[in-house]
């Protein structure tokens, strides 16, 4: 019961810390893409997850705060995780692997389609380490054929 951290878990650790945001976020098709900034805290759960609180300005939506949990199943051999918000009711479950570089994480999940229509899709979230103190997330959708689409890019620059 007593979990000891494997080097998946480890390096999780890199994200523990302070963070300014810029978010560049595409509201649908034939509509301008717009910006905002934000923080985000990050800190270790006891060396096996990591918990991030993010406080920013949601376009379209307004002062909104985040959490995003992470770690990693030995038993599955794959990171998980969870995302919510407070400008939503949907708890997404990520399911995610480490690419042979080991500076690209992606986390596969579902979650309401932006359709509207009441279905659930399919999205890909990626984290790209670009330095100890730099990393991008851009969020994905599937396209009609099969190809995947950036709808979300946030740059993330340690402060602290």
């Amino acid at each position: 019961m007593f979990a000891k951290p494997q080097k998946e878990h480890v390096w999780l650790q890199q994200f523990v810390g302070e963070w300014t945001s810029e978010m560049d976020c595409s509201m649908g098709p034939d509509k301008p893409r717009q910006t905002s900034t934000g923080t985000e805290s990050v800190r270790s759960l006891g060396g096996l997850w990591t918990l991030g609180e993010g406080k920013g300005e949601m376009p379209g939506c307004g002062p909104a705060t985040t959490l995003m949990t992470l770690g990693f199943d030995p038993e599955k051999g794959r990171f998980v995780g969870t995302f919510t918000g407070s400008m939503m009711t949907h708890l997404w479950v990520y399911d995610g692997f480490l690419d042979e570089t080991g500076t690209v994480l992606t986390l596969e999940t579902e979650g309401p389609s932006f359709a509207g229509d009441g279905k659930m899709a399919k999205y890909r979230d990626i984290m790209t380490v670009l330095s100890p103190d730099h990393r991008v997330l851009t969020s994905n959708v599937p396209g009609e054929d099969g190809s995947w689409t950036e709808f979300m890019t946030a740059h993330y620059r340690r402060t602290g």
